[in-house]
């Protein structure tokens, strides 16, 4: 058996098939809740509390407080964190201004909710950090066939366990800059957004983002707040994040397969 990897436990299962039953160990994605803290002025709040697989959780804290419009872009939170088992605390400068009010949009987002859903883009346009490169780039689509396998080829846990998402980003030759793995979606591209907040490597402007399941609000709500100007999933966008992305100028391309995609808005970066 290959030896254990951060995020990942054996397991004994009993697995039946046509050769009958037999007792065998088996390998699962790790899934433990993160609390998401802030000290300011001495006062302790809790940000989020979401579930996570273990490992990177500085880059999971960075990307959820930048995308969700709480950290401005660019800023040095230094060795501003301490982890603990299952919570991280932040230390907030004084000289920031702490407002956790754009958390409040999570509290009455719904997909059902026309007016809801209004709302929120409004709001995701009113923290945007970064205005739209101005520079035109473009990716053939024969490049972006190939971007989910390769995406898949280079996830350690899915291979050992199947059950985990990952958000990848690329160049528009196709080579593998940064991958994240989490049993969240979100968690995934957090932790991808939040490698390159600390790296001081935002915008990705001219990138490419790959995600393993489907295209929903929040996952286009945090490529916006990253500069991310194309995005590309194995599954289907909601149709609110349709709108998003057509109003923020994002490629989005659903149903990406070895020979065929669909592009939902903004084909322009495209060339066929």
């Amino acid at each position: 058996m290959p030896p254990s990897i951060p995020g990942q436990k054996s397991v004994p299962i009993v697995r039946y098939s046509s050769a009958g039953r037999e007792e065998v160990p088996d390998e699962l994605a790790v899934e433990e809740p993160l609390e998401i803290a802030i000290v300011h002025h001495a006062r302790r709040r809790v940000a989020a509390i979401t579930m996570r697989t273990p490992g990177r959780d500085g880059d999971l804290a960075r990307g959820f407080l930048f995308t969700e419009g709480l950290l401005p872009a660019g800023f040095d939170l230094g060795d501003g964190a301490r982890e603990q088992a299952n919570s991280i605390e932040i230390s907030w400068p004084d000289n920031l201004k702490l407002d956790l009010r754009p958390l409040d949009r999570h509290s009455y987002t719904s997909s059902s909710c026309g007016v809801c859903g209004k709302t929120s883009i409004e709001q995701v346009y009113q923290s945007l950090p970064f205005t739209e490169s101005l520079r035109p780039w473009s990716v053939s689509v024969e490049t972006l066939y190939l971007l989910p396998d390769r995406l898949r080829d280079a996830q350690q846990l899915f291979r050992r366990t199947g059950g985990i998402h990952a958000a990848g980003l690329f160049d528009t030759d196709g080579k593998l800059l940064h991958l994240a793995e989490d049993v969240g979606r979100h968690n995934a591209l957090d932790k991808l957004i939040g490698n390159f907040y600390r790296l001081g490597a935002l915008p990705l402007h001219g990138r490419v983002l790959v995600l393993s399941g489907r295209s929903s609000f929040e996952l286009i709500q945090k490529a916006a707040m990253a500069g991310i100007g194309l995005v590309v999933s194995v599954g289907a966008p909601s149709s609110l994040a349709v709108e998003l992305a057509e109003e923020n100028g994002i490629t989005l391309c659903g149903f990406c397969r070895p020979t065929s995609l669909n592009c939902y808005a903004n084909p322009h970066r495209l060339i066929a």
